[in-house]
C-alpha cells in the first residue's frame, strides 16, 4: 500500500533532517501503528504521505488515490457555534465533490452516529465527535486510512469504542490502517504492525516481536 524509499525531510530544505533516509513498507489490508517520543516526526511523516509536505529527497509511492485522514482531534467546536453534524459532512461532501446526499446518512450510520446527524457538533462528546470525523473520512470510499493519534482527548470507554470501529474497518471492510500512536496498549491489542521511530530510525515489529522487546 505504501513504500519509502530513502525518505529525507526538513522543514529547511537542509540539515539537520527531521527524518533522514528512511524506508518503510505498508502492506495492503495491513493496520500500521508509528509510535515513537514527542519530536520523533510522526506527524511530520504522516503529512509527507499524504502530500502535504514534499520530501528533500527520496520518494513515497501510494497505490492508491483513495486515502481517508482524521487529524489530531485538536479541532474544537464550541457549543454555540451553530453548524450541524449533516452541514460538517456536507461541506466534506461538496469538497469531494459527491453529488449524492445519501452518502451523509451511510456514513454516519456506518459508524453509529446517525441519531445525531441534525446535532450541533459543538454539544458532542469527544468520542462522539471523533466518530463523525471518521465518518467525514470515509464518504471518499477510502482503501487507505490514516489517523493522527485517534485516542487523544477522549475517555477511557471511548476509546475503546473509537478502536473497536478502527480494527472492525480494517477487518471487515479490508481498509488498510496506518495510526500514528502514543496510546501503546492499543497499538500492541490492535494492529498488525509497528514502526518505532527515533533518532531518523524506524524499525519494523509484528505484534509479537514488540512485545518482546518491551516485555509487554
Amino acid at each position: 500500500m505504501i513504500n519509502i524509499d530513502n525518505l529525507t525531510f526538513s522543514y529547511t530544505g537542509k540539515p539537520p533532517y527531521a527524518i533522514k533516509n528512511l524506508y518503510l513498507n505498508i502492506e495492503d489490508g495491513s493496520y500500521t501503528s508509528i509510535l515513537g517520543e514527542n519530536g520523533s516526526s510522526k506527524t511530520t511523516l504522516i503529512k509527507l504521505i499524504l502530500g502535504l509536505l514534499k520530501p528533500v529527497k527520496g520518494t513515497i509511492k501510494l497505490n492508491t488515490d483513495k486515502i481517508g485522514y482524521v487529524p489530531q482531534r485538536l479541532e474544537s467546536f464550541n457549543a454555540q457555534f451553530p453548524i450541524t453534524v449533516f452541514e460538517v459532512l456536507n461541506i466534506h461532501r461538496k469538497v469531494l465533490k459527491i453529488k449524492d446526499n445519501n452518502i451523509i446518512d451511510e456514513c454516519l450510520e456506518s459508524v453509529g452516529m446517525d441519531k445525531f446527524k441534525n446535532s450541533l457538533i459543538g454539544n458532542l462528546s469527544g468520542g462522539q465527535m471523533q466518530k463523525v470525523f471518521i465518518a467525514r473520512a470515509l464518504m471518499g470510499n477510502p482503501e487507505l486510512l490514516i489517523f493522527d493519534e485517534p485516542s487523544t482527548g477522549i475517555d477511557v470507554n471511548s476509546q475503546k469504542e473509537i478502536y473497536r470501529l478502527i480494527t472492525h474497518l480494517n477487518r471487515c471492510h479490508n481498509i488498510t490502517v496506518v495510526a500514528v500512536e502514543h496510546n501503546l496498549n492499543a497499538a500492541i491489542n490492535n494492529s498488525t504492525h509497528i514502526y518505532k521511530m527515533g533518532g531518523n530510525i524506524c524499525s519494523m515489529y509484528t505484534i509479537s516481536e514488540y512485545k518482546k522487546s518491551v516485555n509487554f
